[in-house]
């Protein structure tokens, strides 16, 4: 890095037109403008570094804001412009404009094509890498506009201490063109809205980065430099906006965001110890842009109307405080092997110029406080002293060595300099010839050296071999122990699940006798249940039959009251026997409907009975079913169980074997290694003993340890056989608990289909009960009704008996009575024969009202039975309405995403350059036309996609280069032609 300078945030003012709306509406135009660089608000001046006012052009404002930023970035400083403003005052028309419009483009796309017509003007030696990123602050959230699927990106710190956005997509580019393409995919993806103020209102904060790396390949000194070009939202009042719902919540969040930076500035203007820069991740993104290493521009955008004269001074109060921020500014620049050599010679010397004056300053100081006066020429001299110092730095070095006892800034005379540069050539000389002679020495003991080593690596290397060896050899005799405990824990398990199987069908054996008990129960009930049917027939029959006499009575008593009227028209005095007669019927009617009140309450009873009984079977039979299911269930669970520990049996006993195999191939070579290291040790101590009876011991060890190895194999081996054993017997044991298993679920299956025909008739009972009800309620109402007439017929036979007597006595005392008396009678008569006809009118209505409710009755049951069955079509017309709006949105979210994907693919291949390969671009070549460079003209064919061949001449000739095949990369570079 290079020296730090400070430098102060330029802040630019721009003053938009007045829009239609706000002519409409008859706004004021407030500011007064007062030179480049002061405005007047309601009286009140405003200072910045250039005021624009509404008429200034795109490019002017570009002149004026970022053209000498874009040298600072390509000098390696770093760079920031942003725009900040209330909503729609022209912030995104500043920053991008109309992106492909020569003169309504804006700072960004402006700024692209000036980066490369600098590079194309520079130096031949350099080299560019250019890397471009676009993301959004999106409810204070980062969304990598490049990459929609990164929504939720981190802020974290570099090794600088500088924040970065982390997995944000770099895209290196080295056209114009192809940046131009990157915008117009990040801006497709930001987030826009239409409020009351304005139809494309920006909901996020866009940042976009270029990042420029240049490297001189004569020099290899390496430069780099960042430029954010930032979009701020805009301020919001939800009261001119009219923010709603997800607009509004967006709205809250761009004015924290923004009063964030506010008080980033107002810290930052105030020098306050504390900056909260974490508050906000746009305010943690410009930390370095805001009192940091970085040159900035802010262009602070005001609406000209009166309407919104509030929020335009508080935004030129904004512009005015941020003025007075000053960023401290170095070149990022990374140092040569000769530069850092430079620059320590440098520091070197300073560092030698100071030990000096403080070694003299020190010995001035012993002098003054050993009482001694110190002449004004033997004092201090600063420059004096670092003149001869930086002259005289390499003589005093040597001197130093040769003299350490004369104290520094004593000055020698030209005899004794001779005479130490004599002595020091003499000692150099020499120091040369030792030199020389330890050179010799050195390189003796480095072959020694390196024979010993050798020595030590074959010594080490076998050492770490047999430890190795030994290592394994403990760890399988430990995972031989280990699957020893694993097997006796298997063990274990089986002996638990055979006791709980036991347990498990013994419980099953008993559950299966009360099933067979409780089925016997029902089949008893059930017959009892038949044989009350059987009661209930004959009992109807007998209804029935009464119901026959009830009517054959009513008939002949109708008969009887009809031959009582002719007899009474005929004098003929013979009802006596008659009324006994009825008295009879009626009594006789009244014992057989007393007799049917008994049996039918009887009935009732024998119903109840049956279906508490009824009751009680249903519920034996649920716990049965519970109690098969968890026996049912522990049973499959017992299986799996039983499965798995097999196949991790035969695991282990697959484990054991290779184990076994790698134990004998590890003591043979074991053995082969300690009987060569004893025979190396063996040559070594002594050589009194001979090569065979070496090699008679190492085959006695040898023969020695196989036969203890075969020992331990055939121990081995026994204990697996045994173990196959017991796993064979486990294996039948399961087999048998298998076949059980089956006998109970066949047995269970039988219960089950009884329980079904025993359920099955049981509902056949309950319809049976029903209709018995219902024939006690019918009869229960005939009953009422034959006695309400019943009744009346008595009362009416008493009262007619009692007039037929009086009448009788009266005509047998009067036998001549006159003619008006035998009228009277018949008048009677007349009113008591309206009086049946009437009696007999109200019997026949009640008889048949009686019909017709009983004929009412199977329809009002079968329209009860049709509103259930369609309330059920209806609950299953609205489930199958659920899941298939379930499977319709499904359906939905996949073609949405699948369009996604679609979209995101064309992207990919409309831009060709999506490859993440460096692509160097080399100054020399023709630069693109530029509305800032307008006599810069793009020749046809200039730029093509990474995946063509690159050719660009420069200047009047040129040279091509095209780019390499093998990985996709692609390189800009030319040389001028000197032809």
């Amino acid at each position: 890095m290079a020296d730090p300078a400070e430098c102060t945030i330029k802040v630019m003012c721009r003053f938009r037109p007045l829009n239609s709306s706000e002519v409409v509406r008859g706004d004021r135009y407030i500011p007064k403008f007062q030179g480049e660089e002061d405005v007047i608000i309601a009286g009140k001046p405003y200072m910045y570094d250039r005021v624009f006012q509404s008429n200034t052009t795109q490019e002017q404002v570009y002149n004026a804001c970022a053209q000498r930023i874009v040298k600072d970035v390509l000098d390696g400083y770093n760079g920031t412009i942003f725009a900040y403003g209330q909503t729609s005052s022209g912030k995104t028309h500043t920053m991008e404009g109309n992106l492909h419009d020569t003169d309504a483009m804006g700072i960004i796309p402006r700024i692209v094509q000036d980066i490369f017509n600098y590079i194309y003007s520079m130096d031949e030696n350099l080299e560019f890498h250019i890397k471009v990123s676009y993301f959004e602050i999106y409810l204070d959230k980062i969304r990598d506009l490049l990459d929609v699927s990164k929504t939720n990106l981190s802020v974290h710190e570099d090794k600088n201490r500088v924040p970065y956005v982390k997995g944000c997509t770099e895209r290196f580019v080295c056209s114009p063109d192809e940046v131009m393409d990157t915008i117009d995919e990040g801006k497709s993806n930001r987030h826009v809205a239409v409020t009351n103020m304005n139809e494309h209102s920006s909901r996020s904060h866009s940042i976009f980065l270029i990042n420029v790396k240049q490297e001189n390949t004569q020099t290899e000194q390496k430069l780099s430099g960042k430029l954010y070009l930032v979009d701020l939202a805009g301020s919001e009042k939800v009261s001119k906006t009219g923010a709603e719902g997800a607009l509004l919540d967006e709205a809250k969040n761009i004015n924290k965001s923004l009063s964030s930076l506010g008080n980033v500035i107002s810290a930052l203007a105030e020098g306050t110890s504390y900056i909260p820069y974490r508050d906000s991740k746009m305010t943690r993104i410009l930390q370095d842009s805001l009192g940091g290493n970085c040159r900035t521009t802010i262009v602070i955008c005001c609406s000209p109307s009166s309407y919104n004269e509030s929020e335009t001074k508080s935004t030129l109060m904004f512009g005015q405080r941020a003025k007075t921020i000053k960023n401290t500014v170095t070149v990022n620049v990374e140092l040569t092997a000769e530069q850092w050599k430079q620059k320590y010679e440098r520091e070197k010397v300073k560092n030698t110029t100071l030990r000096s004056t403080v070694t003299w300053l020190e010995n001035e100081l012993n002098r003054w406080r050993n009482g001694e006066s110190v002449p004004v020429d033997e004092q201090f001299d600063k420059e004096k002293a670092h003149a001869e110092v930086q002259a005289l730095d390499n003589i005093i070095n040597e001197k130093q060595a040769s003299t350490p006892n004369v104290p520094p800034g004593v000055r020698l005379t030209d005899v004794e300099k001779d005479k130490c540069e004599a002595e020091v050539a003499k000692l150099y000389k020499q120091l040369d010839d030792k030199d020389e002679e330890i050179n010799q020495q050195s390189q003796l003991a480095e072959k020694l050296k390196q024979q010993m080593l050798d020595q030590d690596e074959l010594l080490t290397s076998s050492r770490r071999d047999h430890e190795n060896l030994q290592a394994e050899l403990n760890r399988l005799q430990a995972e031989n122990e280990a699957s020893k405990d694993e097997v006796k824990e298997v063990l274990q398990a089986l002996e638990e699940l055979a006791v709980n199987y036991d347990q498990k069908s013994q419980e099953v054996e008993d559950k299966t006798k009360d099933v067979e008990t409780i089925s016997e129960e029902l089949s008893q009930k059930s017959s009892i249940l038949s044989s009350q049917d059987s009661e209930l027939q004959k009992l109807k029959e007998m209804s029935n039959h009464q119901k026959k006499r009830v009517t054959e009575m009513m008939s002949s008593l109708l008969k009887d009251l009809a031959e009582i009227g002719i007899a009474m028209g005929s004098n003929d005095v013979k009802q006596h026997e008659g009324s006994g007669l009825i008295d009879e019927e009626f009594t006789v009617a009244r014992l057989y409907i007393s007799k049917m009140k008994s049996e039918v309450k009887t009935m009732a009873k024998r119903c109840k009975q049956l279906e508490g009984t009824q009751s009680e079977s249903n519920k034996k039979m649920d716990e049965n079913e519970k109690e098969l299911a968890t026996c049912q269930l522990r049973i499959s669970q017992h299986e799996a169980k039983i499965k798995s520990l097999t196949e991790y049996l035969q695991n282990v006993e697959q484990k054991k074997r290779q184990l076994e195999e790698n134990v004998d191939s590890l003591n043979e070579e074991l053995v082969k290694l300690s009987a060569q290291e004893k025979v190396h040790a063996m040559e070594k101590e002594s050589e009194m003993q001979t090569a065979n009876e070496v090699k008679e011991a190492v085959d006695k060890q040898i023969h020695s340890h196989r036969d203890a190895h075969q020992k331990q194999i055939s121990s081995l081996r026994d204990e697996l056989d045994n173990k196959e054993k017991l796993i064979t017997e486990l294996q039948d044991l399961n087999q048998k608990i298998m076949l059980e298993q089956e006998r109970l679920r066949v047995e269970h299956e039988k219960l089950k289909s009884t329980d079904q025909e025993k359920s099955r008739k049981l509902h056949e009972l309950t319809v049976m009960q029903d209709r018995r009800e219902q024939a006690r309620q019918d009869l229960k109402g005939l009953e009422e009704t034959v006695a309400k007439e019943l009744q009346t017929l008595h009362n009416l036979r008493k009262l007619f008996v009692q007039d037929l007597a009086t009448r009788v006595k009266k005509s047998a005392e009067m036998d001549s009575d006159d003619t008006g008396g035998s009228a009277a009678q018949k008048q009677k008569i007349s009113f008591l024969e309206n009086n049946l006809e009437q009696l007999t009118k109200v019997h026949k209505q009640l008889v048949r009202d009686n019909a017709d409710l009983r004929c009412e009755l199977p329809k009002l049951e079968k329209r009860l039975r049709a509103t259930a069955e369609r309330v059920k079509a209806l609950e299953s017309a609205l489930k199958e309405a659920k899941e298939n709006a379930a499977r319709d949105r499904k359906r939905y979210q996949q073609e949405v995403d699948r369009i996604k994907e679609a979209v995101r693919a064309k992207n990919m291949a409309r831009r060709g350059h999506s490859a993440q390969i460096a692509k160097p671009i080399r100054p020399g070549q023709q630069p693109v036309a530029s509305p800032t460079h307008p006599n810069i003209n793009r020749s046809g064919g200039g730029f093509y996609q990474n995946s063509q061949t690159v050719s660009i001449r420069g200047g009047s000739g040129g040279s091509s280069s095209s780019a390499g095949g093998g990985g996709g990369s692609s390189s800009i570079s030319s040389k001028p032609d000197k032809n």
